[in-house]
């Protein structure tokens, strides 16, 4: 029985305890090696080509009955070979590590029995969707080991790349890092009338790009310490849908890659290798309104891109990541964090991708207008509410207006069907992705600017940058529960789990 959260909106915040209970240390993971040590990021640039061949999860669209699409889905424990030979303990959704992705349509209706066969309690959260907070997956809806959890819920989100991942109380890095996260895809009518690539694992890829720590002995480690607390978890190591050092063969013209960013805490700017230009069409919740030729894209953790890139010359392409800065330097710096070109970030360069065209393929005309989307009225809004994310002396004191993460404290009271302003305030050094359940917004400015071309459609998550402030536009448009919370949090998984994390329920007006 979940015990119903006190309304509050002014807290103290005991920081020595908040360290203490940050829960850093992954106890359920008993068998899972830590390091104690910082994870020494190096470049991962290399002319070698990829010789791995690149990992497509299994696509599982369910069962039909009664009407129902049902997915019958196992968090499982498990082992992989980071490195051949070397087993690390792993979890996953039906399989050693990851899991499948789901298929399912816009406007039916779904329902899922998930079985935890895990030592530990998990939850699996829905991200991007719109749906009833007790099927939201998030910290309230534990999971304990044995038993099963069955929620079900429309799906309202446009066709786009979601994903699925755990939200555990104060454990989300640690059950993320170990595997316990995969992709989702919704369909619908009015994408397929634009006859995109959308041949699942041929012209059209999903790609979770995740970084991991492999220590000298080729085990996959979590490390703890303060550098990981404050900076969030990054490793030395470049995974894509498990697979290190990747290719891909190619079977078409063009290539519709769906992008995840599904590390803890590192931030990508993806790119051609050769400054080719990749055409971007969608964003967290959908496609945008037209394609826009980009060089580079920039996503933070939670954070999804789609791009079709042009095979039609038959040469081979390669697909990079640099490690943008994410914080500002000690002399009070802007730091890296516009999302223009990606010229102006710094820090390692990762090789993701190799891309292995046909000898011969015919290239396909994108349309020149994709999704209908309406403009952003900032006007229609009735409430303001600002937000400002801080992360106290050295990382030590993670919060959100000056309060941490208690789960019984409901932080936001917001009406159903009222259009509102949300401001996002970073006054920190570091920049922070700002994730909230249960809605698209729209991204009105950043300090008065307007949005780059990936932040003009729906969006769910977004980075807010030091000493910045983001503007959204949303609305919760049903599924109202005053006693049932949902979550606004930073994305950089060790800060959520260390308290940079709020809750807010959707109340009749």
């Amino acid at each position: 029985m979940i015990r119903t959260p006190r309304i509050t909106h002014a807290l103290s915040v005991d920081r020595r305890g908040l360290i203490k209970s940050a829960g850093f240390a992954a106890a359920g993971f008993a068998a899972f090696p830590l390091a104690g040590c910082k994870a020494q990021d190096a470049s991962m640039l290399d002319s070698t080509p990829g010789s791995n061949p690149l990992a497509i999860p299994p696509l599982q669209s369910g069962e039909i009955e009664q009407g129902t699409r049902v997915f019958r889905l196992s968090l499982t424990p498990g082992q992989k070979e980071f490195v051949p030979g070397v087993a690390s303990s792993t979890i996953g959704i039906d399989a050693p590590y990851l899991g499948p992705t789901l298929e399912m349509r816009r406007g039916e209706r779904v329902q899922f029995h998930i079985d935890n066969n895990l030592a530990e309690g998990a939850t699996v959260h829905w991200h991007g969707f719109e749906l009833p907070a007790a099927a939201d997956g998030g910290p309230h809806q534990l999971i304990r080991p044995g038993e099963r959890w069955s929620p079900s819920f429309e799906v309202r989100q446009r066709a786009s790349l979601y994903w699925y991942h755990s939200h555990l109380e104060r454990k989300a890095g640690p059950q993320v890092y170990a595997g316990l996260a995969a992709p989702i895809y919704v369909r619908d009518d009015e994408e397929e009338r634009l006859d995109l690539p959308s041949d699942y694992g041929v012209d059209d890829i999903p790609l979770i790009v995740q970084d991991r720590v492999i220590d000298g002995f080729g085990r996959l480690v979590y490390p703890l310490s303060m550098h990981t607390r404050m900076m969030g978890m990054r490793g030395n190591r470049i995974f894509v849908n498990g697979t290190e050092n990747a290719v891909f063969d190619a079977q078409t013209g063009q290539l519709r890659l769906r992008i995840l960013n599904g590390s803890n805490a590192r931030f990508y700017d993806f790119s051609l290798e050769g400054d080719r230009s990749m055409q971007l069409i969608a964003s967290d919740g959908g496609l945008l309104d037209r394609p826009h030729i980009v060089r580079s894209v920039r996503l933070a953790p939670g954070e999804r891109a789609q791009v079709i890139i042009d095979l039609s010359e038959g040469r081979p392409l390669r697909l990079l990541a640099s490690s943008p800065e994410i914080a500002m330097g000690m002399m009070g710096g802007r730091g890296m964090m516009g999302r223009g070109n990606s010229d102006d970030a710094s820090g390692d360069v990762f090789q993701i991708l190799d891309i292995r065209p046909a000898s011969s393929a015919q290239r396909i005309r994108v349309p020149t207008q994709l999704a209908s989307l309406a403009p952003t009225d900032p006007s229609s809004a009735v409430r303001t509410r600002r937000f400002v994310l801080d992360m106290g002396m050295m990382g030590g004191g993670m919060s959100i207006n000056g309060a941490a993460m208690d789960m019984n404290v409901i932080n936001e009271r917001v009406p159903v069907g009222q259009w509102e302003i949300w401001e996002i305030a970073n006054p920190s050094m570091m920049a922070h992705p700002f994730h909230i359940h249960n809605v698209q917004f729209r991204v009105i400015d950043r300090d008065g600017r307007a949005p780059p071309a990936l932040e003009t459609g729906l969006k769910d998550t977004v980075i807010v940058n030091p000493r910045e402030q983001v503007r959204l536009l949303l609305r919760f448009e049903e599924h109202t529960d005053p006693g049932l919370p949902y979550m606004y949090h930073c994305h950089i998984l060790e800060h959520e789990d260390a308290g940079m994390m709020g809750q807010f329920v959707v109340v009749q007006s």
